[in-house]
């Protein structure tokens, strides 16, 4: 509950930058204007996400016949999520990463790389599709575009402001407003305030996903042990992603440190890992199916789809 009250927490805080920025610029009316007009604009997004996405990755789609045990990983936590089996789909890069899209359980999505599948073992593929389910449970894809929403309402509204102070429209100080100056400077401020807001929405969904996605698997050291894995060969062997939609994997496909991490949509891997080993395994559950089919022959698998 601590990671759902700090993201209704962030989204306030947007809603909150919103109202502000619209009043300071042009009372109510420009903030409903410019409201309005950020919902269009992601209004096509959410609906048509998933297609976009997985044709940009070129994506291809499995069924059971020919990824079984994938398959039956993804029907058997399906079913302890209490949600509609999703479709699967490969993606032919080798670099091991994967992510959930679609609008709701009923049109969900799960999509993992040829890579992540010839390094993985099955726990650990089953604790990756297992972080993707709880996406798909706990709906984060549409908090995700309500965030987007509001974040693009903002970059509208300072943008309205820069132009604004420009031409001397709007509030001035004797109204209360913040006049030319301090336009020019909330114009800068409050989409760097929105964009971190964003970020932190973000890497509070993923803290979650982790979470109950350790659950779905009944054990957190799957789920561990494939962030490790994951972080190792994101250094090495790095993903032809594109920067919008990085916030979608269960790791960040961008390279980067320092500054760029202050920025990333993901969490630490460290704090993940750690927060992971915290959560003690199920007590009395009954053991994952197994699933007869190791590495080397999944691996072999992929290699005969190309």
């Amino acid at each position: 509950m601590g990671n759902q009250f700090r993201t209704a927490l962030l989204l306030c805080a947007l809603t909150v930058l919103i109202v502000l920025i619209g009043n300071l610029i042009g009372g109510r009316q420009g903030m409903i204007i410019a409201l309005m007009f950020a919902a269009a604009m992601n209004f096509f997004s959410y609906w048509y996400s998933d297609k976009l996405v997985l044709r940009m990755y070129r994506a291809e789609e499995l069924d059971a016949k020919r990824a079984p045990w994938l398959y039956e990983i993804v029907k058997t936590l399906s079913q302890r999520a209490g949600l509609p089996m999703p479709r699967i789909y490969r993606i032919p890069q080798e670099a091991p990463n994967a992510f959930a899209t679609g609008r709701n359980p009923e049109n969900a999505v799960v999509a993992v790389t040829d890579g992540l599948l010839n390094l993985m073992e099955k726990d650990e593929v089953q604790g990756v599709l297992a972080h993707e389910m709880a996406h798909i449970k706990d709906r984060d894809i549409l908090i995700g575009s309500i965030a987007a929403t509001m974040a693009g309402a903002i970059m509208v509204l300072a943008s309205m402001a820069r132009w604004s102070a420009i031409f001397g429209v709007g509030r001035d100080d004797n109204e209360g407003g913040l006049g030319g100056i301090g336009l020019i400077v909330m114009s800068i401020l409050a989409p760097l305030g929105a964009m971190i807001i964003q970020m932190a929405i973000s890497r509070n969904r993923e803290y979650l996903a982790d979470a109950v996605g350790a659950r779905l698997a009944r054990s957190p050291e799957g789920l561990a042990r494939a962030l490790e894995k994951l972080g190792d060969a994101g250094r090495r062997i790095p993903l032809a992603a594109n920067p919008t939609t990085a916030h979608m994997f269960i790791v960040n496909p961008l390279s980067g440190g320092g500054l760029a991490n202050l920025f990333s949509t993901h969490p630490p891997l460290e704090e993940r890992i750690a927060r992971l080993r915290g959560i003690r395994a199920q007590k009395k559950a009954p053991p994952a199916p197994t699933v007869d089919r190791r590495r080397d022959q999944g691996r072999e698998f992929w290699e005969r789809l190309r």
